[in-house]
This record gives C-alpha cells, structure tokens and sequence, in this order.
C-alpha cells in the first residue's frame, strides 16, 4: 500500500505576527495547506492522506477540510514535538489501522510546498517502491560555503552538491526500524528523516525536484506564492 502525509506539526515562528500557524495563512483566496492536500488527492494511488497538525489546531483543520476537501481518504492525525516524531505519530495511526508489510511505503511532504507536481510525487512513489528511502532535491546553483567559528572550513564541490526539498518518501517499517534505533539524543538533533536511514547505511534515491517546489516560510515567500497563484490564473 502507498501512503501519503503531509507534515503540518509546525507553528510558523519565522512568519513573524500572524494569527495562525504558516500552513493555514492565505494563498489565493485559500488556506495554504489545501493547495498542498489538492495536489495530492489528484492521485488516486494514496491508500489514505495523513494530515499532521498541532494537537491544538486539530479541529481547526478538520473545519477547514470540510470545507475545502472532499475525498475520504484524508484524515487529520495529531502531529509530534518535532518532524520526525510526526512523521513517527503518522505510522503509528498507520499501524494501529492498515496491516502493514515489509512493501508498503509512504509519501511524506511539507504542507508549506504548495506548488508540489504530479511528476514529483509519481518519481517519489516508483523510487521509494524500488529503493525503500528518497530525497527530493534540486541542484545548488551557488557555492555552498561550509563555516566553522566564523571561518571557512571547507567549500565543497558545486555539483555533488543539492537543496533538498520535499517530499521525502520511506518503507514504512525500515524508516521505523531505523528510527528506533537511535539513542534519545541522537533522536533530539536529527531532523531530517533522510539522514536517519543515511546513518544506517542504507542508500538514498535522489529524484529531481522543481525551484518552484519552494517552502513558504517567510512573510517574502508568502508574497512570492501568491505572485506565481496569480501568474498561474491569469494564464489559465
């Protein structure tokens, strides 16, 4: 079975005084986070469509999605303290509601990344069925400097190197297997679900994401995402 979740656990802190966490700021006339379910209820592969969000804005989505939302099989799950005890949160339900096996994979995106494209999740979804773990990245047109104590420490080679994007897609059981396995520090500074698979030596399919593909983090992204809704509207 194939799996999707979008990651909604965020508060937004670095969107600066507004109301309500970034995902459900509006874009274009809609909360953002239905752009992004939108995107992925096109696909009819999605077993279910987790939606992971703050345990205090749990009803708030659920409204929203009654509004906005349609199909059956999203369904709004509580979120973690941080990504990847969400992402954690999500297989569990997974676990407590599917017969899980050894095959069966999820999709996990940012609900922030609303212009995500059917392409890129269908290369999620054939790689992560063959490869058990994927990374969704875009090539770094500049020089990544790496620092240290306000110095360079290293400058690595320009085309090796990538932006990594969403979504990230795992099998289920080897991406809890290797979770599990980690001390409770370790747990507490690895954010990036990738790099606990990459810890445990397994490979790591890259699939090419899109500049667009961006994360609305910042009050200037969300004035970017609205300018390419408008620009996508007025050349419909």
């Amino acid at each position: 079975m194939i799996f999707a979740q979008i990651l909604a656990g965020g508060k937004g802190t670095r969107m600066g005084n507004v109301d309500r966490p970034k995902q459900f700021l509006d874009l274009a006339g809609r909360p953002m986070i239905v752009h992004t379910i939108e995107k992925f209820i096109l696909n009819d592969r999605f077993e279910r469509i987790l939606v992971s969000c703050p345990k205090d804005w749990m009803q708030y989505t659920i409204d929203i999605l009654k509004k906005y939302i349609t199909d059956e099989r999203v369904q709004v799950i509580a979120g973690g303290s941080d990504r990847n005890e969400t992402i954690m949160n999500g297989i569990g339900f997974l676990e407590s509601n599917f017969d899980l096996t050894e095959a069966d994979v999820i999709v996990t995106h940012d609900a922030v990344r609303p212009f995500i494209t059917h392409r890129i999740i269908e290369e999620n979804i054939e790689a992560v069925l063959i490869s058990g773990a994927v990374d969704t990245v875009i090539p770094a047109h500049d020089t990544i400097v790496q620092g240290k104590e306000g110095y360079i420490s290293e400058i690595p080679i320009r085309d090796e190197m990538y932006q990594g994007q969403t979504p990230q897609s795992f099998k289920i059981k080897t991406l809890k297997k290797h979770y599990n396995a980690l001390s409770d520090e370790e747990k507490a500074v690895l954010t990036d679900a990738c790099k606990i698979c990459l810890l445990a030596g397994e490979k790591i399919k890259l699939v090419r994401g899109e500049l667009f593909n961006m994360k609305v983090t910042t009050t200037f992204d969300l004035k970017i995402a609205n300018t390419i809704v408008g620009e996508r509207m007025d050349n419909a």
